[in-house]
């Protein structure tokens, strides 16, 4: 049985933790949460995991098997880090965090202090086992196109580039790397970063995000040629129920995840 300590455990955490509930080869002990989030956290372990116990964070004695981090990009330097130093291994959900200056090569440094892994989950997105592939024979260029709902991008600089109240067709509101759309734009860099470390990096890989009248969902699409060929792969993905700005397929890729380091045969 493999015995995980989750970090975070909001709309992503508790859906794993439903998910999970009753899986006999993987069980979450250890809800690692903030202290203003421990009555709703509590609350939630209660009921699809009552089995773990609630911390503020992992002692430094405290060995689960795996880390599986859902909280955000702030909970990968707070607990990430320390953990994979301590050779836990871990898996990270927020890979638009390592966009930021740096971040990347923290966590390789603590993992190979560690002598242990960080694995980077594929999130929203498909193909990333292709594209890593791919990556192995040389690629040439990798593009992600990515299409929300004008309204999705309230609050953010696509307001001063369009109205985004009165668009009639779709508009580009952004078209350059993906290190620069992780900074502008960065509640949307997970996917683009997951793409970015999968195959070219964060400064060769083009992005292209749109302010679409014409959808109602988030729409992601990638092109990659290179060595291999070329393929394409679009996305129409669904909202967690919990949380419409996270995709559903978000959590599902934590779960698989864990379930492949929990089981005697995995794909």
């Amino acid at each position: 049985m493999l015995k995980v300590a989750m970090i975070g455990c909001g709309a992503i955490g508790a859906s794993v933790l439903e998910l999970l509930h009753g899986d006999p080869d993987v069980v979450v002990d250890r809800v690692v949460t903030a202290s203003d989030a421990r009555a709703r956290t509590e609350a939630t372990v209660a009921r699809w995991a009552p089995q773990p116990r609630v911390l503020e964070a992992l002692a430094a004695d405290d060995a689960p098997d795996l880390v599986v981090e859902c909280a955000g990009h702030s909970a990968i330097a707070e607990h990430v880090v320390p953990a994979l130093e301590r050779g836990i291994p871990c898996v990270i959900a927020s890979v638009g965090a390592l966009s930021a200056p740096g971040m990347a090569q923290l966590l390789e440094q603590a993992a190979r202090r560690g002598k242990t892994q960080v694995q980077l989950l594929s999130g929203a997105m498909g193909g990333i086992d292709a594209l890593a592939a791919a990556r192995v024979g040389g690629l040439d260029s990798v593009v992600y196109t990515g299409r929300k709902p004008p309204t999705a991008w309230k609050g953010t600089p696509a307001e001063t580039v369009c109205d985004l109240d009165s668009l009639t067709t779709a508009h580009c509101i952004f078209d350059g790397s993906a290190e620069l759309a992780a900074q502008l734009y960065p509640k949307n860099a997970n996917v683009a970063a997951t793409l970015s470390f999968a195959g070219l990096g964060l400064q060769r890989t083009r992005v292209r995000l749109f302010a679409d009248p014409a959808v109602t969902e988030n729409v992601h699409h990638v092109e990659a040629h290179g060595a291999f060929g070329c393929f394409e792969l679009t996305m129409r993905g669904k909202p967690l129920a919990a949380n419409p700005k996270t995709s559903a397929l978000t959590v599902y890729s934590v779960v698989r995840a864990l379930l492949n380091r929990g089981r005697a045969l995995a794909i």
